[in-house]
């Protein structure tokens, strides 16, 4: 794909710096190798096992091999038996910096997660936001870095200075952001991606401000290009803090936790790369504990937590009108993405993309029937710094844990 030049509009709360000129990654590292000196780097990747068989991960490891800078790599595994770890540490024993692989299924971490349940501090269900939530727990119980950056391992469109843009907002000496989102365009093979973003997140936002009002909470999520993109950075007392979900609605949820602890001037997006492609979720129609049908559901949810904590007051007359306001808004957007696939030559399938704004219409009052029968539930996961009041000396457990089984003969 040939690199287009960005626009350098600053609009929303979130300020955005932009990819303006394809600036060499080479210079970028040397100023990050540089800055680690004093604000050493971490590099999270939460995976499945299956992703080790996949047509993505193997060439970013190859690429990630190539970074100069980073102090440590933490590799949550999930969904993977004794033979496949020990197959999951030769995988990833290609990386010449320094590495640790969490076998979250093995016995040893399994007891960690049995100890934490004593105290309720257990997350409740596997998935991406657990796998996270341990990984970021073994980056503060290393000890040895002060800035971390997580991203998928399913881009198929990798490349190395996409982790170097994550971390240069947060590791310049001047620039004083403590957390860092990414963004890019999503299009592979000539269709236009991102559904959820497209058709779910912005078309609710105009149809929650429509239905309860102005909010400066949907103002800061409306400021960001790609409020779902995977990949992010921060510094260390932001993990130590907040609070993650641990279903779909990860990314907005870390989101509403930044947004609840700094100001707009200490959060900031960048646009990592060009084009951006990776594994995509089937709508998933019949199956609502799937998919994207899961998802939309979760993420629904995840506002609605987020705007009740700040007072708003739901009823079912409230989650009818918003379904009708949110798909008015959805069918206008359907209309502005076609216009725009088709001056640019991108294919575009009006009948999956108005399936896709039905699904997401009933899981917007699905999602507020659930919140409305469990108001109290909440998917967020203990922070950190709960943790370590409640045990003190788990980081430590974990950390020993973590190293026996990389021994593991």
């Amino acid at each position: 794909m040939v690199a287009a030049v960005a626009d350098f509009s600053q609009t929303g709360m979130i300020p955005t710096l932009h990819n303006l000129g394809g600036r060499p990654v080479d210079e970028l590292e040397a100023e990050l190798i540089e800055w680690g000196r004093r604000y050493p780097m971490a590099l999270v990747l939460p995976c499945l096992y299956s992703e080790l068989e996949g047509p993505a991960l193997s060439n970013m490891i190859d690429e990630i091999a190539q970074i100069p800078y980073l102090n440590e790599i933490i590799i949550g595994l999930d969904r993977a038996d004794e033979d496949q770890f020990r197959h999951a540490r030769e995988f990833f024993g290609r990386l010449p910096q320094r590495h640790h692989v969490l076998w979250n299924d093995g016995p040893r971490l399994r007891e960690i997660h049995r100890r934490l349940g004593e105290d309720g501090l257990a997350p409740a269900e596997a998935g991406k936001g657990r796998n996270v939530w341990y990984c970021l727990g073994h980056f503060l119980a290393t000890g040895t870095s002060m800035a971390v950056a997580l991203h998928d391992c399913d881009i198929l469109t990798y490349r190395r200075d996409m982790v170097a843009k994550l971390f240069y907002p947060v590791i310049h000496p001047a620039f004083g952001y403590a957390f860092c989102k990414g963004y890019y365009f999503r299009a592979a093979a000539g269709t236009l991606n991102g559904r959820v973003t497209r058709l779910l997140v912005w078309p609710l936002i105009r149809a929650l401000r429509a239905t309860v009002g102005p909010s400066e909470y949907l103002d800061f999520i409306e400021g960001f290009r790609y409020p779902l993109a995977g990949e992010f950075s921060m510094m260390l007392n932001v993990v130590r803090s907040i609070q993650i979900p641990s279903d779909w609605g990860l990314e907005i949820g870390v989101l509403s936790e930044v947004q609840r602890r700094y100001t707009p001037s200490r959060i900031c997006q960048v646009d990592i790369a060009d084009g951006y492609d990776h594994k995509h979720q089937d709508l998933s129609l019949d199956d609502p504990t799937s998919g994207l049908n899961k998802m939309s559901t979760d993420i629904a949810k995840a506002f609605y937590r987020k705007l009740a904590v700040n007072g708003q007051v739901f009823t079912p007359e409230v989650f009818r009108t918003l379904k009708a306001s949110y798909h008015r808004n959805a069918l206008d957007l359907v209309d502005h993405y076609q216009a725009d696939a088709m001056l640019n030559g991108i294919t575009l399938d009006r009948h999956a993309e108005e399936n896709a704004v039905e699904l997401f219409a009933e899981n917007i009052v699905r999602a507020g029937e659930t919140f409305l029968s469990n108001p109290d539930t909440s998917p967020f996961l203990a922070s950190w710094s709960r943790v370590m009041s409640a045990q003190p000396d788990i980081l430590d457990d974990m950390k020993l844990a973590v190293a026996q089984d990389q021994a593991m003969v």
